[in-house]
């Protein structure tokens, strides 16, 4: 996939202010600090696409981007929209905050009817998070598809990026019967960005036959 146009749409505070419908769409989420707004500016291509903050908690609605892109040079654009949700799992929001929040972004994954895949960033860097396993058991009750992407995989040796890998995944099964799709990605060494965008096209291409 050739990425030719990444621009900012709209934040929305809720489902029903989000634009229409009319495309396919990939939303990212994950625990704060995760890397997110860095992986996006490298999937489109912008360094600043997406504002990277060193504070956590930055993100608050739900933020669009319109994406447009080819399968190679002089090919016929596909347009689709690359979503931004808040991260969950920061402490020093104020529990209120949080509340509306988790309501926003529950209400934006269980009714998109255009969405067709939630890509959920894991820090690469840690053993699995109990924050995150419950975020994805939430996604499986309500039969949302995904896809894991580990994050900041420069930022530790290969081997324990692998193991906390595993280790997260062998987690995974005791509660479901079969494992996701899996990415490793490093938004510092381009890492994982072929492999993502790949999967988005086939599912674009899926996603317009269908119409």
């Amino acid at each position: 996939m050739l990425i030719r146009k990444s621009n900012y749409k709209i934040s929305s505070p809720e489902l029903r202010l989000c634009p229409p419908p009319d495309r396919p769409e990939y939303a990212f989420i994950g625990r704060s600090n995760v890397g997110k707004s860095s992986l996006i500016n490298m999937l489109s291509g912008r360094k600043h696409l997406a504002k990277v903050s060193g504070t956590p908690g930055k993100t608050q609605l739900i933020n669009h981007y319109e994406m447009e892109s080819t399968e190679r040079a002089g090919g016929p654009l596909t347009r689709w929209y690359l979503v931004d949700l808040p991260g969950y799992g920061y402490a020093k929001v104020a529990q209120q905050k949080r509340t509306v929040w988790g309501t926003m972004i529950r209400d934006y994954l269980t009714g998109r009817q255009n969405l067709q895949q939630v890509f959920v960033l894991i820090d690469s860097r840690h053993t699995p998070q109990k924050i995150d396993l419950e975020f994805i058991q939430n996604l499986d009750q309500a039969a949302i598809p995904f896809t894991l992407l580990f994050t900041k995989a420069d930022k530790e040796k290969p081997a324990v990026v692998q193991r906390h890998e595993a280790a997260f995944l062998q987690e995974l099964l005791t509660f479901r019967q079969f494992l996701p799709r899996t990415i490793i990605t490093s938004a510092e060494k381009n890492m994982g960005r072929d492999e993502v965008l790949d999967l988005i096209s086939a599912m674009n291409k899926a996603y317009y036959e269908a119409v």
